[in-house]
């Protein structure tokens, strides 16, 4: 039940929309029957309503955890109203910030609930459209592959990125290109870690499975370029009947964000939009990020043999990026 004791600031913001904390003192009259009350504080009444509501948003809640569940919301809700009183009492809701966060909190939960009505139940992917999924994604299930990455964020304008990247294909060793980036006074961090495909940039995975271990791949950045070294790969595929659940779930999410993108471009050609002073830039389409590019490979600081083990290799390359700190 841990978990329930941290639904405190959700319970508030969500009882918030939901209509908790109403001005009403009145008592219960004969008119509703008790069981829909669970609670009363101070004569304000905290219904059975709000605390399903509550409940509903406590995922995987199963029936045995229900009714423990359900005590803890009420003392949650409680807990809440105490605090809306004195807020009340103390005019917080006249302060500027919260209406303002009180008006940002309903503008989004009503075009939620508008799309959320649009949109209807997603609709499940046949079995064609799953295997046409897994086919087509071998990186991500039948060539799946878990990968050691070195990755060099270097700091830098625009018009300095290409330069860049033509020392990255000519540097022999990662130790000669981090010397290069010293001597032209670049801010570098660098960054190691182990990451399934499933959790890397789609954009950058196919590119990413095809290279050769020791090879690097360099990705524009708002502030710079990426440089990423895919020190090692190991091999770790997942079966149709596996991965099933997760390609389902993708499809209804990728159908579901098509519809949304669409019905909001349709409101929006209905629609007068201008946008104004230091903001009109606004209307423009933001400039779509450079997808991944594979460079030439700095080589390892030792080029391995052709049955060099990819350990060696790895290592190799790990002495090369701390060579950037």
């Amino acid at each position: 039940m841990q978990g329930f004791k941290k639904l405190v600031l959700p319970l508030l913001i969500a009882a918030l929309a939901a209509g908790c904390g109403d001005d009403k003192k009145e008592a219960a009259t004969d008119e509703k029957a008790p069981t829909q009350v669970a609670a009363k504080v101070d004569g304000t009444e905290i219904t059975v309503h709000q605390v399903n509501f509550a409940l509903q948003r406590i995922p995987n809640l199963n029936k045995d955890q229900s009714k423990a569940a359900s005590l803890q919301v009420v003392r949650n809700l409680v807990d809440q109203q105490l605090l809306v009183a004195k807020a009340e009492a103390d005019k917080l809701d006249r302060d500027p910030t919260v209406v303002q966060a009180l008006d940002a909190a309903r503008q989004q939960i009503l075009a939620e609930a508008y799309m959320s009505r649009k949109l209807g139940t997603p609709v499940e992917p046949t079995d064609a459209e799953i295997n046409d999924y897994f086919n087509t994604h071998p990186e991500l299930f039948a060539k799946r592959k878990i990968y050691r990455l070195q990755e060099i964020s270097i700091k830098a304008p625009k018009d300095k990125q290409d330069a860049i990247r033509t020392q990255l294909t000519a540097s022999k060793t990662l130790n000669d290109f981090g010397t290069w980036l010293k001597a032209e006074k670049y801010e570098v961090k660098a960054a190691q870690g182990v990451k399934p495909a499933e959790q890397l940039p789609q954009e950058m995975l196919p590119k990413l499975a095809a290279m050769p271990d020791g090879q690097a791949m360099m990705v524009n950045t708002p502030d710079g370029v990426l440089v990423v070294v895919l020190a090692d790969s190991q091999s770790q595929p997942v079966t149709l009947e596996q991965a099933k659940p997760a390609i389902s779930r993708l499809l209804q999410q990728q159908a579901r964000q098509k519809a949304a993108k669409a019905e909001l471009d349709n409101l929006k050609a209905a629609a007068k939009i201008e946008y104004v002073g230091e903001f009109v830039d606004a209307g423009k389409e933001p400039e779509v990020a450079k997808p991944a590019e594979a460079a030439a490979p700095a080589q390892p600081a030792a080029a391995p043999a052709a049955d060099a083990a990819p350990a060696a290799d790895a290592d190799a390359i790990s002495k090369g990026v701390s060579g950037l700190n």
